[in-house]
C-alpha cells in the first residue's frame, strides 16, 4: 500500500480499498504456513508463481479442479464462524484432482462479499490455508472482491480452484476395472459441502434452534455437526497409489452415490453395494427422519457417510486396506464390480 492509495469516492460507494490491503496483511501470516518449495512469490502480487518439480516424471500432465462451499456458507453466517469453510472450498477441489492420480500443487481462492471486514477475510483465508496444509498444496494467489449491492453487508461467497500434476503413464484409468474388482470405503467426516439446499429446507436454519444438544447426533448440536469441515483424502490417498495399482477413485459428492459411483465405472459394469455394510453416520438418519427423505433420493443426494472409493484388484485389496490404515483411514470393504448396466445396485 502506497502512502496516497485511498480513494475518498470509491469509499462513498461502499467500497474501502484500505481494507483490502488490512486484510492482506492479516492473511499473510496463515498464507505462510502453506509454503512448498516450488513457490515463487509472495501474496500481493499480480499472479502467482509455481516452478513445478517434474523430476522423475516421462510426461508430466496438470490437472485442475475447481468448486466453491455452496449454501453451507448459509451455516457459517448463522454461526458467525468463518475459520473452518475455507476448508471446504479446498477440499472440494484437491479431492476431485486426486480422483486422477494428480499430486495437487497449488490453490487460488476467491471472496467475494458484500463488506470487506479484514478480520474475517482473515479468518476464511485461515481455513483455506489450513486446507491447503492438509493437502500439500501451496496457497499461491487469490482476489477479495469487495461488491457493495450485490451481496449483502454480512455475507460473502467463497470459491477456488487446484492445480496438481501426475505422470501421465501413471494417470488413472477406469477402462481397467474389470468384474470382480473390490470397492472400499473412505469415511467422510460428514455431509461435507453438499445437499444444504436440501438440508436447510429439512430443518428451516434460519427460524429454527439449530445451536441446542441433539440427542440423536451423540449431544452435538446441528449447528456444529453440519459446519463439520469435508474431510480432505490427498495424502492417504498418495500413499495408496505409491504402493498399490488403483484403478479408479470417486469422490463422493452432490448426487451421492448414484451420481459419483458411476464416473469411475466403465460401460457395462456397476458398483454392487449392501445397505447394511455401509456406515452411515448419525446425521444421515437425523436428515432423513425430520424430512421424510426417501432412502433413494438420500444416496442420490447425500455422501451418507462415505467420501470417497477406490476400485482395486480383489488380491490387492487386503494391502490397499492396510495402507489407508496405516495412513489414518479407517477404510472398509463396501462392495463390488459386477457386470450390469445399472450403475450402482444397492440390495
Amino acid at each position: 500500500m502506497t502512502k496516497n492509495s485511498r480513494s475518498d469516492a470509491y469509499a462513498a460507494s461502499g467500497v474501502d480499498i484500505t481494507a483490502g490491503y488490512k486484510a492482506v496483511q492479516l492473511m499473510k501470516e496463515h498464507v505462510g504456513r502453506t509454503q512448498t518449495d516450488g513457490v515463487m512469490s509472495d501474496v500481493g502480487g499480480f499472479g502467482g508463481l509455481f516452478r513445478p518439480d517434474i523430476a522423475g516424471m516421462s510426461e508430466p500432465v496438470l490437472v485442475s479442479g475447481t468448486d466453491g462451499v455452496g449454501t453451507k456458507l448459509k451455516l457459517a453466517f448463522l454461526a458467525d464462524r468463518h475459520d473452518t469453510v475455507g476448508i471446504d472450498c479446498v477440499a472440494m477441489c484437491v479431492n476431485d484432482i486426486i480422483c486422477v492420480g494428480a499430486r495437487p500443487l497449488f490453490f487460488l481462492d476467491y471472496i467475494a462479499c458484500g463488506k470487506n471486514i479484514p478480520e474475517r477475510i482473515a479468518d476464511i483465508v485461515k481455513g483455506v490455508s489450513e486446507g491447503c496444509v492438509q493437502s500439500g498444496a501451496a496457497l499461491i494467489g487469490g482476489e477479495t472482491a469487495e461488491m457493495p449491492g450485490f451481496y449483502p453487508e454480512d455475507e460473502y461467497d467463497l470459491a477456488g480452484f487446484a492445480v496438481g500434476m501426475a505422470d501421465k503413464p501413471k494417470l488413472l484409468d477406469k477402462s481397467k476395472v474389470t468384474e470382480g474388482d473390490c470397492i472400499i470405503a473412505l469415511p467422510s467426516s460428514g455431509v461435507h459441502s453438499n445437499g444444504f439446499s436440501l438440508v436447510r429446507k429439512v430443518f428451516d436454519v434460519e427460524n429454527s434452534d439449530i445451536q441446542s444438544p441433539v440427542e440423536a447426533l451423540g449431544g452435538k448440536s446441528l449447528l456444529e455437526t453440519l459446519l463439520t469441515p469435508t474431510k480432505i483424502y490427498v495424502k492417504p490417498v498418495l500413499a495408496l497409489l505409491e504402493q498399490v495399482e488403483v484403478k479408479s477413485i470417486a469422490h463422493i459428492t452432490g448426487g451421492g452415490f448414484y451420481e459419483n459411483i458411476p464416473r469411475s465405472l466403465p460401460d457395462g459394469l456397476s458398483a454392487k453395494i449392501k445397505k447394511d455394510d455401509v456406515r452411515v453416520l448419525p446425521i444421515f438418519r437425523h436428515i432423513a427422519e425430520t424430512g421424510s427423505i426417501s432412502e433413494h433420493d438420500m444416496y442420490n443426494t447425500f455422501n451418507m457417510g462415505v467420501g470417497m472409493i477406490c476400485v482395486v484388484a480383489a488380491e490387492d485389496a487386503p494391502q490397499a486396506m492396510q495402507v489407508l490404515r496405516e495412513a489414518g483411514e479407517d477404510a472398509y470393504m463396501l462392495g463390488e464390480v459386477v457386470a450390469s448396466d445399472e450403475g450402482v445396485i444397492l440390495w
